[in-house]
């Protein structure tokens, strides 16, 4: 069976990033984007807004952690996953969320940078840039399904 998981979202923080480090010392960051689009219809639009759960990792996580604040935007590629568990009362819960494979700066240079990071006036060496991290992980760690050539459709 053919499947292809990928996501693309540009939207804003809608808080500060969260970083954590796992005891075997993996970098984690989660933050979640508001992705908003306007639907037009006879009675005049609305704003449709999408709140998406977002994790990134090593070293990309840290980048992310630094330099983002709440509000500013930002452009995701990445992979669903699916987190499964059982509360304690025995009920089963689950959670759609995006895994960072890689992350655009977006806007002007300099307006998205966490205050204090860089001097007003100064270039980022960041703005506009790609950042692909893929951080080496024990299967523990994460539950990760590593896309193999038989993935691929063609």
């Amino acid at each position: 069976m053919a499947s292809f998981n990928k996501v693309l979202l540009m939207g804003n923080l809608v808080r500060d990033p969260e970083l954590r480090v796992t005891p075997s010392g993996l970098s984690v960051c989660r933050c979640t984007l508001a992705c908003s689009r306007t639907i037009k219809s006879d009675t005049g639009s609305r704003e449709e807004i999408a709140f998406v759960d977002v994790e990134s990792f090593g070293k990309q996580g840290e980048v992310v952690a630094k330099h983002f604040v709440k509000g500013k935007p930002i452009f995701v590629e990445g992979r669903l996953r699916l987190n499964e568990w059982q509360t304690s009362a025995g009920e089963k819960r689950s959670k759609l969320l995006v895994v960072m494979e890689n992350f655009v700066f977006v806007g002007s240079q300099g307006s998205n940078l966490k205050p204090g990071t860089e001097t007003e006036g100064s270039k980022s060496s960041f703005s506009y840039e790609t950042i692909n991290a893929k951080p080496e992980m024990s299967s523990g760690e994460l539950h990760d399904n590593a896309v193999t050539d038989e993935d691929v459709p063609f």
